[in-house]
């Protein structure tokens, strides 16, 4: 799954089946402690790409595997401390399930954040997704495994990785969330890295023949939305100014900025999207835009009392300028250095849930991404038992 706090149970409440509740395990003056986690197992198979050692694409395989889609173990708690005050926290950390025996345990953290919330509103420190995730991206396609491609994956691209694993928007946040007036409500946040941050043994943050800044940062990002009845909308901004890359030699400046805009509208068990995002670049001094158009939909079914899950799909156009367009298709470079790939990509997502019992679901999804070598592309069906 793409989050890990029971996100199919959230997004299934359109549907039929009920979410499992976490199990709480202290609760006494005031004081509440709770602890949840799912296990997912799937298999996939999906076109990999080969790269040389200038990072072009030689080509690319089928390649499958059975894997761990994202287990968790994760605790919460609270503590009121006044009627008007709470404090509380979460951690979750994963764990791979396929091969538990060969496996750190739970050696991978996923968020982890305490604060307090109130009257005021909410305010947080700590690791979790960031906002344009959350309100942007998510009611696109918050799926099972496959998603479709957004500023994250660009800023992935930008630091030369096939994919964005090593690139943490997550970490390092504070956020201040407002309460709800009559529909509206804000959020805006930072998130600090330290000078210490960009040691030069800190290869997160580096890359070969590029400098980092090198300096104590704060970035930005904030955004509005208002909900009325069954309709809402949010748009969000991101500066991204914590990953500013310096060419050493040239001396240009490579770096991202992302905003968007989503708008959403359920009827009964179906909800509809649709987005408008743009991740606005600058690669080796070369300005550009990718921009991306989607729409998604999902619904709830429910035929039987023993027959319901969700049927969801989502469709994308992305449209980069040429002169950043690697950053979203990485590897489509010719052995003169320049870009020699596609500027416009059709990404297709399709995939359905089967709900065996109110903790435990079945899942099928396929896409389509577009890129050259057919990278991407491919299905998966898995398993998941949420506790």
């Amino acid at each position: 799954m793409k989050k890990t706090l029971l996100a199919t149970a959230i997004a299934g409440a359109l549907g039929a089946s009920a979410a499992a509740q976490a199990a709480t395990v202290y609760n006494q003056d005031g004081t509440q402690l709770d602890i949840y986690g799912n296990i997912q197992i799937a298999y996939k198979s999906i076109e990999t790409g080969s790269y040389n050692d200038d990072g072009r694409i030689t080509g690319a395989d089928s390649e499958d595997e059975l894997f761990d889609n994202g287990s968790t173990v994760g605790f919460s708690g609270q503590h009121i401390i006044n009627p008007g005050l709470t404090g509380y926290f979460k951690a979750e950390f994963e764990h791979r399930a396929d091969e538990e025996k060969i496996g750190n345990g739970l050696g991978n953290g996923d968020q982890a954040y305490l604060g307090l919330k109130g009257n005021f509103g909410d305010a947080r420190l700590g690791s979790w997704d960031p906002l344009i995730d959350d309100w942007v991206q998510d009611p696109i396609s918050n799926n099972e495994y496959f998603d479709n491609t957004d500023s994250t994956r660009d800023l992935g691209g930008l630091y030369g990785y096939a994919s964005s694993s090593r690139i943490d928007r997550e970490g390092d946040k504070f956020q201040y969330m407002s309460p709800v007036w009559a529909g509206l409500q804000f959020a805006i946040g930072t998130q600090y890295k330290g000078d210490a941050e960009w040691d030069g043994s800190n290869a997160d943050f580096n890359v070969d023949g590029y400098e980092n800044n090198g300096d104590s940062n704060a970035s930005f990002f904030g955004g509005l939305k208002y909900a009325v009845g069954a309709f809402s909308v949010a748009a969000v901004y991101d500066d991204l100014n914590n990953y500013k890359l310096q060419n050493t030699t040239t001396g240009d400046y490579s770096e991202a900025k992302a905003y968007g805009v989503t708008a959403q509208y359920t009827i009964d068990t179906l909800r509809l999207a649709a987005k408008v995002e743009n991740t606005d670049m600058k690669v080796d001094g070369e300005d550009g835009d990718i921009m991306r158009y989607a729409i998604g939909a999902r619904y709830g079914y429910a035929l039987s009392d023993n027959f319901a899950g969700d049927i969801y799909g989502s469709y994308q156009y992305v449209d980069a300028d040429k002169e950043v367009a690697l950053a979203t298709n990485r590897g489509a470079v010719n052995s003169n250095g320049d870009y020699a790939g596609d500027d416009n990509f059709n990404e297709f997502i399709l995939g359905a849930t089967y709900n065996i019992s109110p903790a435990m679901y079945t899942f099928v999804e396929g896409a389509m991404y577009g890129r050259s070598h057919d990278v991407g592309d491919g299905v998966a069906v898995g398993a998941v038992y949420s506790f």
